[in-house]
């Protein structure tokens, strides 16, 4: 770890923000990438991303790239191609919407399908319990029972987040790229370019739709 963080060093990571639709996913990093919130956003088609410089200490400098996943890709075929060399994921459900919640789990069973760390194990992610500043739908806002639920579902840890209210989005993400320092693909990240889809691997259908995005 010490030489992979030696003085100068920079690294570009591509991190997931999945989940149903409507859960906030894009509100999540309009807010941190660019300080911003709007009631109006429209639903993502596809996918899409934004790119967060992030400074992590005196000698290293992280490029964050935040992959917005739409809600009804896990659906699809396309997620494989989505997933690819991504290196940390947060997984999103509405606390105002209990069918949300419902989804996590097989959200994150197609995550661990889809990608993995160079060991085998799932990558790094990370629980967002997004529109805090809302009533809970009929489920239990207990930490220590969310604590169990992810050590039971293999999440690092979860959040109460709120985009609109700007609550815990910086805290969760520091403890994701913290996590994701940690782990030991460091050398895969360093001279790649995660956002270019090889189309050798879709169908015509698929190329079609990645235009689209």
């Amino acid at each position: 770890m010490a030489e992979a963080l030696r003085s100068g060093t920079e690294h570009l990571f591509k991190v997931l923000v999945i989940g149903e639709l409507g859960v906030g996913k894009t509100s999540i990093i309009k807010r941190y990438v660019h300080r911003l919130f709007s009631h109006n956003y429209r639903a993502t088609i596809g996918v899409d991303f934004a790119l967060k410089v992030l400074p992590w200490d005196p000698n290293t400098l992280i490029r964050l790239q935040l992959w917005d996943i739409a809600g009804q890709e896990r659906f699809g075929n396309m997620t494989r191609v989505y997933y690819k060399e991504a290196v940390g994921a947060f997984v999103v459900f509405d606390v105002s919407r209990h069918s949300t919640f419902d989804a996590v789990l097989k959200w994150k069973s197609d995550l661990d399908s889809k990608v993995k760390l160079p060991n085998g194990e799932p990558i790094p992610a990370v629980l967002l319990a997004n529109k805090c500043d809302q009533q809970w739908d009929g489920l239990e806002n207990s930490p220590s029972t969310l604590d169990r639920y992810c050590k039971d579902n293999g999440f690092i840890a979860w959040f109460e987040t709120s985009a609109k209210e700007n609550i815990n989005i910086d805290e969760a993400t520091q403890l994701l790229v913290k996590n994701i320092l940690a782990s030991d693909f460091i050398h895969l990240s360093e001279n790649r370019e995660p956002d270019n889809v090889n189309l050798t691997d879709m169908t015509e259908e698929d190329e079609n739709k990645a235009r689209c995005c």
